[in-house]
């Protein structure tokens, strides 16, 4: 069949093996957010937040049976673990897991980082936990910026540029952004999550961003990864 079918065919598999990926991690956080709560994302906040970030990347069924796993009596003990790493050509990563085997973690994401000539090490001084919301949006900063004010919003920052806004604010103010933004229409973002926000950022080029790009890809096909923040521009 030659070789442009072989690379199709290739380029399927890695397709759907991401798709897998994503599925699973959707599944773990939002069956542990439910577990932890009750399995009401209008009562629970941290279970709302879990389906609001997997919402575009999975299907509703996805979603619909990690709450439905997280009701009946089937008990799963994911144990949440984070290591710190120094990667390839001055990188830093922050590396989340969520594992049924925290041993099995730690060796599956240090083994990844040798590979890559990394090491694990203390780099939580270059990030900061802040909370992101990106969406669309046709007014001016100015007035986000008052609306969120007016709410009673942390606000840390506050950006409009090509009709894409960012709103970062301190972590707990994170719930009250959402539900000041909804009352001023906005309900769909780009991206709306807590997370670790590097302090300054890199910018890696030839071979030692191709080696970065991949270590990005090996954590990301790892099973026990659940996210990962580093300070390097892509």
């Amino acid at each position: 069949m030659g070789r442009h079918f072989e690379v199709r065919a290739a380029s399927m598999a890695a397709t759907a093996k991401k798709k897998s990926a994503i599925y699973m991690r959707a599944s773990k956080e939002i069956y542990m957010a439910a577990k932890r709560g009750v399995p009401d994302p209008n009562s629970n906040l941290a279970l709302r937040a879990a389906i609001d970030k997997y919402r575009k990347q999975c299907p509703k069924d996805v979603i619909d049976r990690a709450i439905k796993k997280a009701q009946g009596g089937e008990a799963t003990n994911y144990i949440e673990g984070r290591y710190e790493a120094y990667g390839p050509a001055g990188s830093y990563l922050i590396i989340d897991t969520l594992s049924d085997n925290s041993n099995r973690a730690l060796v599956n994401v240090r083994t990844i980082i040798t590979k890559k000539g990394g090491h694990l090490g203390d780099v939580s001084y270059n990030f900061e936990q802040l909370g992101v919301l990106d969406f669309a949006y046709t007014g001016t900063k100015d007035s986000l910026e008052e609306a969120l004010i007016l709410g009673d919003v942390d606000v840390r920052e506050v950006d409009v540029e090509d009709g894409i806004a960012e709103v970062i604010v301190e972590p707990g103010a994170f719930d009250k952004a959402k539900e000041v933004l909804k009352e001023n229409g906005i309900e769909e973002y780009e991206f709306a999550e807590v997370t670790m926000k590097a302090n300054d950022n890199i910018t890696l080029e030839g071979e030692e961003l191709t080696k970065f790009k991949e270590l990005l890809d090996m954590l990301d096909d790892c099973e026990d990864v659940q996210n990962v923040y580093h300070n390097v521009e892509l």
